[in-house]
């Protein structure tokens, strides 16, 4: 007797992921620097902790922004008692003044249109069972995040279509390779309603320029289809060029008449490093996915308290300010210390410049140019390195060797022992004896693909692995524009 239905018990979740196996891995063997100090290193996890000390001083500062203290119980009863799942007015007004902050003030967002949600996850499934019907397909270019054939497929039964994007172009969308995906949605008689972009991208951290939104706003009103933009990693933009949000595109005069294609998908989780808190948003220029969204939004609300002491933080234009300023600093200083670590010993990587990630090529450490040789060689690494790093294929990557690496969500002396663990084993694989002279590195592409500043910096000692709490002052200069 089969006592479970169908959709409770499809594998459509995709625990069965080598994404998700290597959080296992970690789960069951976790490194901790006294007590399990050869456990696996939490990498495949895309977690914004640099900034963990600023939030926790506003929190202190502003005791009545939570009921939950003595200084703000006096407004237990109004928060306590049940709201309008419209949301909080003060929520979605100060989450709409951050989001055009985020966007460096270019674009203004209408309260009245922002849908909340537990998390991107529930932004993500509202809006697929808002635009399509089980069957139907969104275009995703990859490689993309892995957590969108839970998000958007698994309980709707709607499909995603890839895009493919190739290494030789630093994985860029185009116009072709859209094209070249409908058609072949068309040619299996899959009904294409929608095309997905992750603008920054996980797991690529690099931002889309205006060329290719507009190229692909204008696909999407050729087709008439809908286009939803994932936008969860816009204030992790750490180096030029700028962020530029599909909303900028939605101003053009060139687009108006189109507006109602347009969906955006934002959260707290990343920008601000909340993804315990569930703070997802939906944006819809189109008024019918407004109201259907807000009707479905009441099977993930995001509950009051947290609403409350969202707002009230938000509303804080010096903290605002200097969160994101000091954000970007800090998450520049970590990438340039990482990624010039993993340069030491000849790993290259995309030359990215947002998120909380790099995408690092190991295609030289693989057997064979294969996926399974891919496979093999990352369970090399979380069984013997003890890292839990995220194999290029779980993202649907059309070329082996590429891995993902999260380098934010750990502290300095964690990254440090990580980057050890990875010399070693590099050395071990190609036979190199000693880490690249700085004669040989200058030579290397590297200096070209991580556009790094100063070459005398590259090797870098403990003591010079700066801490959030450090005023090193990064060579690299955040802009929001």
């Amino acid at each position: 007797m089969v006592l479970l239905s169908k959709i409770a018990t499809n594998d459509g979740h995709g625990e069965n992921s080598s994404f998700f196996d290597g959080w296992k891995a970690y789960d069951s063997d976790p490194y901790h620097p006294t007590k399990n100090s050869h456990g696996v290193i939490q990498m495949g996890l895309a977690e914004n902790q640099l900034c963990f000390d600023l939030i926790q001083e506003w929190v202190e500062n502003n005791p009545k922004a939570s009921i939950c203290t003595p200084q703000g119980s006096n407004g237990f009863n109004d928060i306590a008692i049940y709201q309008d799942y419209h949301g909080l007015p003060e929520f979605r007004n100060s989450v709409a003044r951050f989001m055009e902050k985020v966007r460096g003030n270019k674009v203004k967002f209408n309260p009245d249109r922002i849908v909340m949600s537990g998390g991107a996850t529930g932004a993500h499934e509202t809006l697929a069972f808002c635009l399509a019907d089980p069957g139907e397909a969104f275009l995703v270019p990859t490689p993309y995040y892995p957590g969108y054939d839970r998000d958007l497929r698994w309980r709707t039964g709607i499909q995603l279509f890839p895009v493919v994007c190739e290494s030789s172009n630093e994985f860029k969308i185009t116009r072709e390779t859209l094209e070249d995906a409908y058609e072949k949605a068309q040619e299996a008689n899959i009904k294409v309603k929608g095309l997905i972009l992750n603008n920054p991208s996980n797991p690529l951290g690099t931002v889309l320029d205006k060329t290719t939104l507009r190229d692909a706003m204008s696909f999407i009103c050729e087709k008439n289809i809908h286009l939803i933009c994932d936008e969860i990693y816009s204030a992790t933009v750490f180096d030029e060029p700028g962020f530029i949000s599909i909303a900028e595109i939605a101003e053009e005069s060139s687009v108006s008449k189109h507006r109602d294609l347009i969906h955006i998908v934002y959260s707290l989780s990343k920008d601000l490093g909340f993804p315990g808190f569930r703070v997802g948003i939906i944006y819809s220029y189109n008024d019918a996915v407004v109201n259907c969204a807000r009707k479905m939004s009441s099977f993930g609300l995001v509950s009051t308290q947290t609403q409350h002491l969202i707002a009230s933080m938000l509303s804080d234009d010096i903290f605002v300010e200097k969160f994101l300023d000091e954000s970007a600093k800090r998450l520049a200083e970590r990438h340039r210390v990482f990624t010039r670590g993993l340069a030491k010993v000849g790993i290259k990587s995309l030359g990215g410049n947002a998120g909380l990630f790099c995408w690092m090529d190991l295609k030289r450490l693989l057997k064979e140019p294969t996926f399974e040789a891919e496979m093999e060689l990352w369970h090399l690494i979380i069984d013997e390195v003890k890292l839990n790093v995220s194999p290029g294929a779980s993202f649907r990557c059309s070329e082996p060797g590429w891995f993902r690496v999260c380098f934010a969500n750990m502290d300095d002396e964690t990254m440090r022992i990580a980057l050890q663990r990875i010399h070693k084993f590099v050395i071990q694989k190609t036979g190199l004896d000693q880490p690249m002279t700085r004669k040989q590195y200058k030579r290397s592409e590297l200096e070209i693909s991580l556009s790094f500043r100063r070459l005398d910096e590259f090797i870098m000692t403990p003591r010079m692995l700066s801490s959030p709490h450090s005023h090193m002052t990064s060579p690299l200069v955040r802009a929001r524009t």
